[in-house]
């Protein structure tokens, strides 16, 4: 049955809009229209003033509610991982893999093709973060997993993963500039991490067609006067976005601050949270508001989406509907040729209501 969703305040992507309502029909939105204007045969209902966004979209997820996608590949983990990222307004997720083996990664594109396959919802596809990086940045992956690339294993890769495997994180001073044109010949996106490039070198694999950065200022060479670094190229090219992870412990909020203010729309929310486990090669560590190793070393984030936007709000000074796009429109964006990310005419109806205390009510589609 058709559905009106009305009564609320409505953040499109675009602008903000009261006295509104979204018509939906088949899961896609059919057209933004005055609420007196909603006709006969639409069923309305009433979100009784609280808040209507795109449903927000997280590029770099490993697991949820106590399961670690690699270190438990199975089809329940990445259902956990999806109700995960509902609680959090999310209705959307690249589950991701650090850096492991080879055969892992295989298994792995196994099993998100069978849960696609089998009608699992919000699964992106597979982003894997490594094993192509720098070890002098590889921060809490695996060393003996870390490894140059080969025009052979990245067939195998792209091959294996033809319908799945859809963005790796990678070093590009590690990449011949072969390897880099055919991972995006083949339509996966890249984005330069754990990254020791200096700035010549991360110039050059933007410069390739390189699309983004992963987690700005963490694993990657810094900015510095007289080495701009990583982080220079990414401030100073035009056309790359960065994700970050808002939770004021992976960056300093004011360094997210300075960040949005030179990126502006380039810039992007991600989690990058993890689950804990202490068996396996990963044994990550609940502190409370964060993950670590045994040893101490920054693991991952305990955040969900919709803290991200809260905390981009009340900690950085984003505006909502900035930080709402940063968290689904500009996601959306990178991943092109997805009608998501937006409240428009044509886009699919994913949409989530929460109130101004940012508590998720119900996640749309």
């Amino acid at each position: 049955m058709p559905i009106a969703y009305s009564n609320a305040i409505l953040y499109t992507g675009h602008s903000i809009e009261t006295r509104k309502a979204v018509l939906v029909e088949n899961g896609t939105i059919v057209e933004v229209v005055a609420e007196n204007e909603v006709p006969s045969h639409y069923s309305t209902h009433d979100l009784s003033g609280k808040c209507l966004a795109p449903a927000l979209i997280d590029l770099q997820i490993y697991g949820g509610n106590g399961r670690l996608f690699s270190q438990e590949i199975t089809l329940e983990a990445l259902q956990s991982t999806y109700e995960y990222c509902l609680a959090g307004g999310c209705s959307h997720f690249m589950i991701t893999m650090a850096t492991n083996t080879i055969e892992k990664f295989l298994q792995g594109m196994e099993l998100v093709r069978q849960y696609q396959q089998q009608g699992g919802k919000g699964l992106l596809g597979l982003h894997l973060e490594g094993p192509y990086m720098n070890p002098v940045k590889r921060g809490a992956h695996l060393l003996n997993c870390i490894k140059k690339p080969t025009t052979d294993e990245v067939k195998q890769l792209i091959d294996h993963g033809r319908d799945v495997f859809k963005m790796i994180t990678l070093a590009p001073e590690q990449c011949d500039s072969a390897i880099i044109k055919l991972l995006l010949e083949n339509n996966i996106i890249i984005s330069a991490g754990h990254s020791n490039a200096n700035y010549q070198q991360a110039m050059a694999g933007f410069d390739l067609g390189i699309q983004a950065a992963t987690h700005l200022f963490n694993a990657m060479s810094p900015l510095q006067h007289r080495e701009p670094g990583m982080v220079g190229a990414i401030f100073n090219n035009p056309s790359v976005m960065a994700s970050i992870v808002c939770d004021g412990i992976h960056v300093d909020y004011a360094a997210v601050k300075i960040a949005k203010t030179v990126l502006q729309q380039r810039l992007f929310f991600i989690t990058d949270a993890v689950a804990e486990t202490t068996t396996g090669e990963y044994q990550h560590l609940y502190k409370g508001d964060h993950y670590a190793l045994p040893d101490g070393t920054l693991s991952g984030s305990a955040l969900t989406m919709m803290q991200c936007v809260k905390n981009g709000v009340e900690k950085v000074g984003i505006p909502l509907e900035e930080a709402l796009r940063m968290a689904s429109t500009y996601p959306a964006q990178l991943l092109k040729g997805q009608k998501k990310g937006l409240i428009a005419k044509g886009y699919q109806a994913n949409m989530v209501v929460f109130d101004e205390s940012f508590q998720v009510h119900q996640v749309i589609g």
